[in-house]
C-alpha cells in the first residue's frame, strides 16, 4: 500500500454544512452515471490491492514448505506452484493499477467538467447582477469565487470522493482479510484504531490553527507586496522603502512562524502513525510467532498479516484529511452557491419603441430615493429636459448627482415618483435597450488589455476603421494615437499606464462618440486633462452633442457655463434651475460655489 503525503488545508467550516452537501450532491448528479463507475472501479482496485498480501503470503508458504521439505529430505520446492501465485499476483495488481487510472481519468474528468460548468454560470449571473451587488462587494470578494473557491471545490472533489472510499473500503477490507488469517489477532490490531484516531485528532486540532493563521499572514504579506508594488512612486518620493521594509519584515515573520509550527505538526501525523503502526507489528510479530510455534498460523500468514496490520493506520490518517478536505469543499461550494443565488437584476420591460425613433425628452416626477431605506439621498427631485438640451448637474459632494445618473440608467430603481423618457417610464423599457440610449463618460477611466483599435471599437463592435478614427479625431486624440509605436495597434498593457490619465479620458471620451448615444451623460469627463485639452475637448463635445440631450456632471463649473440649463442639487434636492447668467444674477448658492472655485487662498 502506497504512503500518500497530504498537506492540511486551511480549514474552514460550512454554515450550513447538510443543506449545501445536498446542493453539491445535486449539482454532480448529473454526471451520476461517471460517479458510479468511480465507485466501483475505486472499491475494485482497493479490493485488488487488498487481496496481495493475502496472496502473496500463499506464495511465502509454499516456498516455506518447499525449503522444510528440502531440508528434511522429502521433497523440494515447487517452483511452479509459486510462479503461478506470482502470475496471478501481478495479474491482480495491474488490474489494481487499471482501475485506478480509469477512477482517476474519470474523477478528473467530471470534477473538470463541474467546475468548467460553475464558472460558465457565474460568468453569466455576474451580467444579471444588479449594480447594488457590485456597490455592497469588494471585487476580492467576487474574484475570490470565481478563483479560489472553484479551485478548492476542483482539487478537494477530485481528491476526497475517491480518497474516502478507499479509505474506508482499505479499512474494513484489510479487517476482514485480518479476520480470515486470525481472529484474535485481528482484535488485536482493531485496538490500535482507538489509540490513532486520538493522535490523529490532537494533531489536527493543534495544526488548524496554524494552518489559518498561516493563510491569514499570507494575505497579509500579499497585501505588502502589492502596495509596495502598485505605490512605488510614492513610496520612493517619501523615501519610506525602510518603513515598508521593516513593516513586511514583521508580517513575514509571522507568516514564517505560523508557517514552521503548521507544518511541524502535519508532519509528526505520518511518522506517529509509523510509531504506531511499527510497534504494531512489534506485537503481532511476537504473539504470531508464539502462534505459529503452537501451529495455530503458518508462516505465510503471519507475514500477510503483518503487511496488513502495518497498513491499517494509514487509511486513518487519510481519512482525518479527507474529512478536512471535504470541510474545506463544502464552505467553498457554500459561497459559489450563495453567489448563484443572488438576486438578479430584474428585467420586466416589454416597451416596443424603436430606438431610432427616440427623441430624447427626459423628465424626472417626484423621484424619491435612497440606497438605504432609512437614509434617503434624493428628496423630491423634479426637472423636464427637452431633447438636444446640454443639461448640467452640479453640486457639493453628496447631493445625489450621480445618483441621478444612476437612476436614470435603471441601474437602481426609484423608490417612488418615476423617471419617464419621450413620455414613456423607464420601467417599461428592457434594460437593455435603454442603455443603448445612453453614452457614458466616466471620472475613472477603463480600459483593457488590448490595442487601442479593439478598446475604442468597444463602443460600437461593428464599427470600420475608418468610423473609429472618425471618432478620434472628433476627440482630438488622432494626432496622440498617430505619434505612439503602431498607432492604432498599439497594446495597452494590462494596467493601462503606458499612457497617461488624461490620454486614457481622451480615449474613453472617443470611445462614447463612436456608439453614437442619443443620449450622452458626461461625470467628470474632463477631470484628468489638462487645460488646453479640456478647451479641446469641450468643442468636440459642443458639436456632438448638436441634436442630442446630454447630461454633464460637474465640480469645476467654469467647463459647464455654456450649458443650456443648469440643476443645482442640495441634499438631494433641486435648489435652484436656469443658465449660468441667470443663477450667477440670483447671487445664491449656484453664484457662491461658482465664486468659491476663484478665491485666492491668502
Amino acid at each position: 500500500m502506497a504512503k500518500k503525503r497530504m498537506s492540511p488545508p486551511n480549514i474552514e467550516k460550512a454554515k450550513d454544512f447538510k443543506g449545501t452537501l445536498k446542493k453539491l450532491i445535486k449539482y454532480i448528479g448529473t454526471y451520476k452515471i461517471g460517479m458510479i463507475i468511480v465507485f466501483l472501479v475505486a472499491i475494485s482496485s482497493t479490493i485488488f490491492s487488498i487481496a496481495g498480501p493475502k496472496i502473496l503470503g500463499n506464495a511465502t508458504q509454499e516456498l516455506y514448505t518447499g525449503l522444510i521439505a528440502k531440508i528434511s529430505g522429502t521433497g523440494g520446492i515447487n517452483f511452479e506452484a509459486i510462479a503461478t501465485i506470482l502470475l496471478f499476483l501481478l495479474g491482480l495488481y495491474i488490474l489494481s493499477a487499471f482501475f485506478s487510472y480509469v477512477e482517476t481519468w474519470v474523477m478528473s474528468s467530471i470534477s473538470k467538467k463541474t467546475t468548467y460548468r460553475l464558472r460558465k454560470e457565474i460568468s453569466e449571473k455576474i451580467k444579471k447582477l444588479p449594480m447594488r451587488y457590485f456597490d455592497s462587494k469588494t471585487t476580492g470578494e467576487t474574484l475570490s469565487v470565481i478563483t479560489n473557491d472553484i479551485d478548492t471545490l476542483q482539487q478537494s472533489l477530485n481528491q476526497s470522493a475517491t480518497e474516502f472510499v478507499t479509505s474506508i473500503v482499505t479499512v474494513i477490507g484489510i479487517f476482514i482479510m485480518m479476520c480470515t488469517i486470525n481472529i484474535s489477532l485481528a482484535i488485536l490490531t482493531a485496538l490500535v484504531l482507538p489509540i490513532a484516531s486520538i493522535f490523529v485528532m490532537f494533531i489536527m486540532k493543534h495544526s488548524q490553527k496554524y494552518f489559518q493563521s498561516q493563510q491569514e499572514y499570507l494575505a497579509s504579506v500579499d497585501g505588502e507586496i502589492e502596495e509596495m508594488l502598485g505605490g512605488h512612486t510614492v513610496v520612493k518620493a517619501f523615501n519610506a522603502e525602510e518603513k515598508l521594509l521593516d513593516d513586511f519584515q514583521k508580517q513575514n515573520q509571522k507568516l514564517y512562524e505560523s508557517g514552521w509550527k503548521s507544518q511541524f505538526f502535519s508532519g509528526m501525523m505520518f511518522p506517529i502513525m509509523n510509531f504506531i503502526g511499527n510497534l504494531n507489528y512489534a506485537i503481532i510479530a511476537i504473539v504470531g510467532a508464539y502462534y505459529c510455534a503452537k501451529g495455530r498460523i503458518n508462516v505465510g500468514n503471519i507475514q500477510s498479516f503483518i503487511q496488513y496490520s502495518k497498513n491499517f493506520t494509514q487509511p486513518i490518517a487519510q481519512l482525518a484529511q479527507v474529512m478536512n478536505q471535504i470541510q474545506s469543499m463544502i464552505a467553498s461550494a457554500e459561497r459559489i452557491f450563495d453567489f448563484l443565488d443572488e438576486k438578479e437584476e430584474e428585467d420586466n420591460g416589454t416597451l416596443p419603441v424603436p430606438l431610432d425613433k427616440i427623441k430624447g425628452n427626459i423628465e424626472f416626477k417626484h423621484v424619491r430615493f435612497g440606497y438605504n431605506p432609512d437614509k434617503i439621498i434624493i428628496k423630491d427631485f423634479n426637472a423636464k429636459v427637452k431633447s438636444g438640451q446640454k443639461i448640467a448637474i452640479v453640486g457639493p459632494t453628496g447631493a445625489g448627482k450621480t445618483t441621478m445618473i444612476k437612476l436614470l440608467m435603471r441601474f437602481y430603481t426609484v423608490r417612488e415618483g418615476e423617471i419617464l423618457i419621450d413620455g414613456h417610464n423607464i420601467n417599461e423599457f428592457k434594460r437593455s435597450d435603454l442603455r443603448n440610449i445612453f453614452g457614458m463618460v466616466l471620472q475613472d477611466t477603463w480600459l483593457f488589455n488590448g490595442t487601442i483599435m479593439e478598446n475604442l471599437r468597444y463602443g460600437k463592435l461593428d464599427a470600420t476603421d475608418d468610423e473609429v478614427i472618425d471618432a478620434a479625431k472628433m476627440a482630438h486624440v488622432h494626432h496622440f494615437i498617430q505619434t505612439l509605436p503602431d498607432a492604432y495597434n498599439m497594446i495597452l498593457n494590462e494596467e493601462t499606464n503606458n499612457v497617461s490619465g488624461g490620454q486614457k479620458q481622451l480615449l474613453t471620451i472617443a470611445r462614447a462618440i463612436l456608439a453614437d448615444p442619443k443620449v450622452m451623460i458626461l461625470d467628470e469627463a474632463t477631470s484628468n486633462v489638462d487645460t488646453r485639452t479640456e478647451v479641446l475637448i469641450q468643442q468636440a463635445m459642443d458639436e456632438l452633442m448638436k441634436g442630442r440631450t446630454s447630461f454633464i456632471i460637474a465640480h469645476r463649473l467654469s467647463t459647464i457655463k455654456n450649458a443650456d440649463l443648469i440643476l443645482v442639487m442640495k441634499e438631494g434636492d433641486i435648489v435652484e434651475i436656469g443658465n449660468h447668467e441667470e443663477l450667477m444674477n440670483q447671487n445664491g448658492f449656484y453664484a457662491d460655489l461658482y465664486n468659491s472655485q476663484f478665491e485666492e487662498i491668502e
